[in-house]
């Protein structure tokens, strides 16, 4: 490779390009994890309700991610195409992320039609924010490696907005709510909308556009459909993130109901006991690390009123910190073999691990920790590929078609992310209704079943099909470094800055 074609970049500027997803991230894993329950738990809706709700929601998002790929590709501005978008809808994103988790008092007719309006728009929103957020890991350089490096710094600060959502959240909303989980859920989300705003303004103001399309492009909609129904690797990503993102929704919503429902709460106390988390008996004083824990709101209490939450958060806690090691690593393992190689080794892996939740009893606390552990490294090396081989894929139109639609490329697969939440989401709720749940109550034998089912087979297979899907992605190492090389000489002699 010719030095002056590799596009090196500052690291403020990853590290600020990393803010956004952050922001991006508090909403998209309470969808994976939280959103079914608060709509069934705490707004009041049944499951079956909550399922179509997030199906229609992520449905329209998704067909409006094209439109607003479309639109970023055509914006012009002295800040770049896809840039600008970052920061004006921040108000717009914060003000809903908001509202959608804010009971009203309503009738439940009324409850629906307001759940139904604040989710779509909410999404909407988020693929104004999104799909050019995304898309500016495809133009801030077009070194493969830097590529890479930009994904997995963007994956450490979502990562981190994970530990917050996932580690502390129910215990925010716990603090906050007094008694009222509907207080608890819009105070806590009232504070990560703030903090929304904030992140999305910094990474506007850290990040630069550096890769140009052919100043001779002329837009055309018709040719950016044609394109990507000839890219073959951009077909492979689109079922591997369809699936992909199923599975995520359908076993992180599954989880909840596995913690507060499946898994014999007295187990999991003596398991919270035994390391330290759980209160001692009354009268004795709490040690130095009991009193950090409890001013934390992680000390399980010895009535389990709160032990299904301390014990979930730990669960996603000790998940997500594990899954830094793999993110951090991704890139050195990249380099040795190919994006396409590691993806496909740790997402095998990460469908066996889940598969193997079927056969743990209810008993078996420190198995389903252990088994989140393996399943959290298998699949965090996989964390930053995905959109890292996007901008590859958006590279190998170019290359074949000279025709440069960066947005619309990565537009499509966030489609496909965002109807894999839907039909993810949609069909843990109407699972959990065909196999007898109840909000609030002990459940049936076959409701345990459905969980447990929900919670391991069923995400392992979906796992699976994004595993085919990947093998016939067609970008190898050597054909994205030739890419690289040759697409560097064409802008070149456009002289494209």
């Amino acid at each position: 490779m010719k030095k002056e074609q590799i596009q090196r970049l500052p690291l403020h500027e990853k590290i600020g390009y990393g803010f956004a997803d952050a922001s991006a991230n508090f909403v998209f894993q309470i969808m994976v994890m939280f959103q079914v329950g608060f709509y069934t738990d705490v707004f009041g809706i049944t499951a079956a309700a909550a399922g179509t709700l997030l199906l229609v929601g992520r449905f329209w998002d998704a067909l409006f991610d094209p439109i607003m790929g479309s639109i970023a590709d055509r914006t012009n501005t002295r800040w770049g195409k896809f840039r600008p978008w970052v920061l004006w809808t921040a108000i717009p994103f914060a003000l809903l992320f908001y509202l959608t988790f804010t009971t009203p008092d309503f009738s439940p007719s009324g409850k629906l039609i307001y759940a139904y309006i604040t989710y779509v728009l909410l999404m909407t929103v988020y693929s104004m924010n999104n799909t050019p957020y995304s898309a500016l890991n495809g133009v801030m350089t077009g070194d493969v490696n830097e590529r890479t490096s930009l994904s997995s710094w963007r994956f450490i600060f979502a990562q981190s907005a994970t530990i917050l959502v996932q580690g502390f959240l129910l215990l925010m909303v716990a603090s906050l709510g007094r008694g009222s989980a509907q207080q608890g859920w819009s105070h806590a989300i009232g504070i990560l909308a703030v903090l929304s705003v904030v992140f999305f303004v910094i990474t506007f103001l850290s990040v630069r556009e550096r890769i140009k399309p052919n100043p001779e492009q002329k837009a055309s909609f018709r040719k950016d459909i044609a394109g990507l129904g000839q890219n073959k690797p951009w077909l492979s990503m689109f079922v591997l993130t369809l699936f992909l993102f199923i599975t995520l929704a359908l076993w992180g919503s599954a989880m909840y109901y596995y913690f507060h429902y499946y898994i014999s709460i007295e187990h999991l106390y003596t398991f919270l006991h035994a390391i330290g988390m759980a209160a001692p008996a009354a009268g004795v004083p709490l040690s130095g690390g009991q009193s950090l824990l409890n001013a934390m709101g992680l000390l399980a209490r010895p009535d389990l009123s709160n032990t299904a939450i301390i014990g979930f958060s730990l669960f996603n806690m000790v998940g997500t910190i594990l899954s830094l090691i793999g993110i951090i690593l991704s890139k050195r393992l990249t380099i040795i073999f190919s994006k396409k190689g590691v993806f496909l080794v740790g997402l095998t892996l990460t469908a066996l691990f889940t598969a193997l939740f079927y056969f743990l009893p209810r008993s078996a606390v420190g198995g389903a920790f252990i088994l989140n552990i393996l399943k959290s490294l298998a699949y965090s090396f996989t964390i930053p590929l995905l959109w890292a081989m996007m901008g590859d894929v958006a590279d190998y139109a170019e290359w074949k078609t000279a025709r440069r639609s960066t947005a619309f490329i990565f537009a499509g697969i966030v489609f496909a992310l965002k109807a894999g939440l839907g039909f993810g989401g949609a069909i843990c709720g109407w699972l959990l209704s065909l196999y007898g749940y109840v909000a609030n109550v002990a459940q049936s034998d076959q409701a345990l079943y459905g969980i447990r089912m929900t919670a391991s087979l069923y995400p392992a297979i979906t796992f699976m099909i994004g595993v085919v899907a990947l093998s016939f992605y067609g970008i190898s190492k050597k054909l994205s470094l030739q890419i690289q090389d040759e697409l560097a000489e064409r802008r070149k002699a456009f002289q494209y800055k």
